[in-house]
């Protein structure tokens, strides 16, 4: 049974000196593979025995601890079918310089296709000399813990002149003692040093930032036994120096990014120094190669947004490296890049002024390059600040309604975007948009757009908003005319075009009668709606008229002193007093200020009885007024010369006084004085007085 264990690095070699020697031999350790190319001899030219009687000649010792017992079998097998290949197993546990006989031997002449030889299960044969063309040999019983020696040769003479490496594989059921088997020992798996290189099949690659670089390989230790104990790493310049563990490299030394090193894994038993799996080496390769980086000197753009002299700079979008696993530190000087100091702690949102910053970049691999950002300004945004007018709103006249679009604040300038705000505040943090800026209701004052350009950047202009006003006619106001009258109504010159309710488009409006009109005045593009009233003057009132004997005085209220008193519509005067009435009838006109049609009221003078003689014989027994029966509120009083009411005659006692008091006693003769009062069945009922005095005769 063939095990091939995944040991990385393990004896995968061909090499120009061989361990040619049996007191050199090399451990195998694990049944891993083995690819070798022998040339020459080790030495000493050892006494071989058994089939191998010419000694040796392209030579190279091995030496294997059984770990678990079995059966054990190989297959040799040249990488050239022209190379003729001798082995021979000493063993078990014996010594070099005292071999003795090997216990198992091949010498046949294996040249030809497929020259493959070795140990297998189906042959019986232990020794196999030379033209015995039998290529294998039967296979070995072995216990744990013994040891054997394998000494393999390319004989090369008459039969073969090649040279050529040789492919060794294990089989059986036993395996070989090795400490990188068994994860007790080795409880994780080694790492190798470096990075691959880009033909994996070349060594890997340990990254210096210097060419040539002083190296300390101890530097890789750490990393490369990966927390396993008692394992121990030295490092050589030729493999077989690793295979054998000869002139490691102990202190730092100049290497090439050009040579190839070696580093050699054993194991050391800590309670047993002599255990056989202390000499088993695991062997790995690597080069060296140059990593040093050298940073771009790029420039770095910002807006100057609403030009403030500074700009927000993400510093980390600066391609001054293009692998991005690199680390990079920001300074404001290269004296601080140098020292280390001010380091720039938010590099995506750096605020500054035009300026040259100064990036440390730190390769994944370690090695450091720098770079140089030269920060720059987009060009401005150039805006100015605009006015719009707008027309006010009729049912809100201290506002208008704006199209912020049309305030040209960017001149000729194309592919900008503006949006707008209400304050110079909400424009810079771009908070509480105007969403409706075509549309917008405002009074006077200002507001503010921000326009960005296809660099992100921005500037900030005012808008001042100016409401125009209505602007009315000051001559068109309202007037007072009599009802009957007409009027003209003028709005004045000085207006784009007119419109009156009553549909006509003149400046002035005539024979206009008492009412509500309103006229659309146009001045530049906005209309104003001016309403004007014409209203009915306030007539006169005749209050009360005072009638004593032949003479009428009349009280007016409302309408517009000074009045005007007439008898006839005819004749007026400015006095409220009429001398002479005739008795009976008489109409009173009065009209005001405005000459509209007077008001009227018909009164009456009574006929006068100074004198009446209560004796019963029929004649002036009492003074009678039943006659002003018909109006209203008709009273008569009657007074004595001091003032005292002696008597009210009114329609309980039908208007009439017989010259007592209280109904029975008659008052001393003497004079008295009297009144008259009522209200005329006219629409404003007016109050009416009619004084006089009368002689009482009172005889015994």
């Amino acid at each position: 049974m063939k095990k091939n264990l995944l040991i990385v690095f393990l004896f995968v070699a061909q090499i120009f000196f061989s361990q040619a020697d049996c007191s050199s031999a090399l451990s195998v350790c694990g049944n891993s593979s083995i690819t070798y190319s022998p040339t020459g001899i080790g030495a000493v030219n050892e006494n071989l025995g058994g089939c191998l009687i010419t000694g040796e000649h392209n030579s190279i010792w091995y030496k294997i601890t059984i770990a678990t017992g079995g059966t054990l079998t190989f297959d040799l097998i040249p990488n050239d079918p022209d190379a003729d290949y001798d082995w021979a197993i000493y063993g078990p546990n014996v010594a070099c310089g005292s071999l003795g006989a090997p216990i198992r031997c091949n010498a046949a002449t294996v040249i030809g296709p497929g020259p493959s030889t070795g140990l297998n299960m189906t042959s019986t044969i232990l020794d196999a000399p030379g033209g015995s063309l039998t290529p294998y040999c039967k296979y070995l019983d072995v216990l744990p813990g013994q040891t054997y020696y394998i000494y393999i040769d390319n004989w090369v003479g008459p039969a073969s002149t090649t040279m050529a490496p040789f492919s060794l594989t294990w089989g059986g059921t036993a395996t070989l003692a090795s400490p990188f088997t068994d994860p007790t020992i080795q409880p994780h798996p080694f790492i190798p040093p470096g990075i691959p290189a880009a033909n994996p099949a070349d060594p890997r690659e340990v990254i210096i930032c210097v060419d040539p670089a002083v190296f300390d390989f101890s530097t890789l230790t750490a990393g490369i036994l990966n927390a396993n104990p008692n394992f121990v790493i030295s490092y050589h310049t030729t493999q077989n120096d690793a295979l054998s563990g000869a002139s490691p490299i102990v202190t730092p030394i100049t290497v090439s990014t050009t040579a190839t090193y070696y580093y050699s894994i054993h194991y050391q038993d800590p309670a047993n120094p002599t255990n056989p799996i202390n000499s088993c080496r695991q062997v790995g390769k690597f080069k060296f190669k140059l990593g040093n980086i050298s940073g771009n000197n790029v420039s770095l753009f910002g807006c100057n947004n609403n030009n403030a002299g500074t700009a927000t700079f993400d510093l980390t979008t600066a391609a001054v490296f293009s692998d991005p696993t690199a680390i990079k530190k920001y300074y404001p000087s290269m004296n601080d890049l140098n020292a280390g100091t001010n380091e720039i702690l938010n590099p995506t949102a750096y605020v500054s002024a035009e300026g040259t910053v100064y990036v440390k970049i730190t390769s994944q691999l370690g090695c450091i390059g720098t770079g140089t950002i030269y920060l720059k300004f987009h060009p401005v945004v150039v805006v100015n600040d605009a006015i719009l007018r707008s027309c006010f709103i009729e049912i809100n006249p201290s506002t208008a309604s704006f199209d912020l679009t049309a305030a040209n604040v960017t001149g000729t300038a194309t592919g900008l975007v503006k949006k707008y705000y209400p304050s110079l505040t909400d424009a810079v943090n771009g908070t509480n948009g105007i969403t409706t800026p075509t549309t917008y209701i405002a009074p006077n004052g200002v507001v503010y757009v921000r326009v960005t350009n296809s660099n992100g950047c921005y500037g900030i202009a005012k808008i001042t908003l100016i409401v125009l006003a209505p602007v009315k006619s000051a001559v068109l106001v309202d007037k007072i005319i009599c009802m009957e009258d007409r009027t003209t109504l003028d709005a004045g010159p000085g207006f784009v075009s007119y419109l009156w309710s009553t549909g006509a488009t003149t400046q002035a409006i005539s024979n206009v009668s008492v009412g509500t009109y309103w006229v659309k005045l146009k001045t530049g593009e906005c209309v104003t709606t001016q309403t004007v009233k014409v209203y009915p003057t306030e007539q006169p009132v005749i209050s009360n008229i005072d009638i004593a004997t032949n003479t009428i005085t009349v009280t007016v209220n409302g309408g517009t002193p000074p009045y005007k008193y007439s008898l006839d519509n005819i004749n007026w005067q400015d006095s409220n007093v009429f001398n002479n009435v005739p008795r009976g009838d008489s109409q009173i006109y009065v009209k005001d200020a405005y000459d509209c049609d007077p008001i009227d009221v018909t009164v009456v003078v009574p006929n006068l009885v100074n004198v009446i003689t209560p004796n019963n014989d029929g004649i002036n027994d009492v003074i009678d007024y039943s006659a002003l029966a018909h109006k209203q509120n008709l009273i008569l009083s009657i007074f004595d010369r001091y003032g005292n009411k002696v008597h009210q005659a009114d329609k309980t006692n039908g208007y009439k006084w017989d010259g007592t008091t209280n109904g029975s006693k008659k008052v001393p003769t003497g004079t008295y004085w009297y009144s008259v009062t009522w209200n005329e069945n006219d629409k404003k009922n007016t109050a009416i007085k009619f004084s006089s005095w009368i002689l009482v005769k009172n005889r015994e």
